[in-house]
């Protein structure tokens, strides 16, 4: 029997992180043949070339796409799409998948998914109907309305692609794959986990602060004061801080150069900053985290599978369904300081399976072997008069 062609858009370290549990059950699915390919920041070595984390776990990466302008601005993000969708493309002519498997909502896998629609490639895309902040909340209904088949994270997420027009056969509530992994993680940190990187030292057998805080790409022009406000609140904890790079949407440069001017400036010796952990080494850290503070989606859908407490800054996630741990605040020195006092007065909560029960990825390997792939999407009812 011919094997089933499924074209795999890693497009980030976040992209990795919750698709190799998926990646990993499509290995066991005899009936598939998966195609790696890895673009976006997943090739920058920046970014500290998360690809080659791919690659050492074992997956074969067919394609390897170049596709970001230097700039970090909303000018080089658009034009990064316009080049994207030529680079992904010109790939998928040569890889002639079956399907294309994309997740989330970054703007580098709208490009995959435009390129992929165009080509009449049936797409599966996982973590769609969900309500966000920014300009990801707009990127991912449209890959929603380009992919034929569904896999979302939440029950409601399920809900809001059927009201969208999305037919419920084709909509599968799976959660999210991210729980897979972190629901039986051994959560024992490596003694020199927090080895690489630069910034103070940090003991990860004592409580630490894990800060992930990305451009709010709506709001361009605020990114800067908006890491100022949140590295005062640090600074007034004195905690020592595990700190990740941000992604490279639009203000990125604003925000690292903040940090490193902060840094200098003021001798922040609690300050630790590291680009990238590899996907079960970075849900360890969380997991043991006191407190994750910032904007990432991991703080909302990951941490509610291990219980970490996290203060939710600002409006990147707006909207997004939260479990008890998450304590939103605006982006605002006092506010994420009262904030982060109560979580770490808190402790750790129970997890949540509001975001799954660790079942997905193997739910969606299956499900790609059944499913019928085909290419003319309609409305599952016709529009009001």
């Amino acid at each position: 029997m011919q094997k089933r062609k499924v074209a795999v858009v890693l497009v980030d370290r976040a992209n990795y992180g919750r698709l190799k549990p998926v990646m990993n059950a499509m290995r066991n699915e005899p009936q598939l043949q998966m195609q790696v390919i890895c673009a976006g920041t997943m090739v920058l070595e920046r970014f500290g070339s998360p690809v080659r984390v791919v690659e050492q776990d074992g997956f074969d990466v067919v394609s390897q796409i170049y596709i970001e302008l230097e700039g970090s601005t909303p000018t080089t993000m658009a034009k990064s799409v316009g080049f994207a969708v030529i680079e992904f493309a010109s790939e998928l002519q040569r890889l002639k998948p079956d399907m294309v498997l994309i997740i989330g909502d970054r703007y580098e896998a709208l490009a995959a998914a435009l390129a992929a629609a165009y080509m009449n490639i049936c797409i599966a895309h996982i973590q769609g109907g969900e309500v966000s902040g920014s300009i990801d909340e707009s990127a991912r209904h449209c890959i929603s309305k380009l992919a034929q088949f569904h896999f979302p994270s939440t029950q409601q997420s399920a809900d809001y692609l059927v009201r969208m027009g999305e037919h419920s056969d084709k909509v599968f509530f799976v959660g999210c794959p991210s729980g897979d992994i972190a629901l039986q993680l051994d959560r024992k940190l490596p003694e020199d986990v927090f080895s690489k990187g630069v910034g103070g030292q940090v003991d990860p057998q004592k409580p630490y602060l894990l800060v992930v805080f990305h451009p709010v790409t709506t709001e361009y022009g605020l990114e800067k004061d908006e890491t100022l406000q949140l590295l005062r609140a640090l600074a007034s904890l004195a905690m020592p801080t595990v700190w990740l790079w941000p992604n490279i949407d639009a203000g990125s440069d604003h925000v690292s150069k903040t940090i490193r001017s902060f840094r200098e400036v003021y001798n922040a010796t609690w300050l630790h900053l590291i680009k990238n952990f590899p996907p079960e080494e970075y849900l360890k850290v969380l997991a043991n985290a006191a407190c994750a503070i910032g904007n990432s989606s991991s703080f909302v859908r990951d941490s509610s599978f291990l219980g970490t407490p996290v203060v939710l800054v600002g409006d990147r996630q707006q909207g997004r369904e939260i479990a008890q741990n998450v304590l939103p605040v605006a982006p605002e020195t006092n506010a994420i300081l009262d904030a982060a006092k109560r979580q770490l007065d808190n402790g750790r909560y129970a997890p949540s399976n509001l975001y799954g029960h660790g079942v997905a990825s193997e739910r969606i390997a299956s499900l790609l072997t059944q499913v019928e792939p085909y290419i003319q999407k309609r409305l599952a009812y016709p529009p009001n008069n």
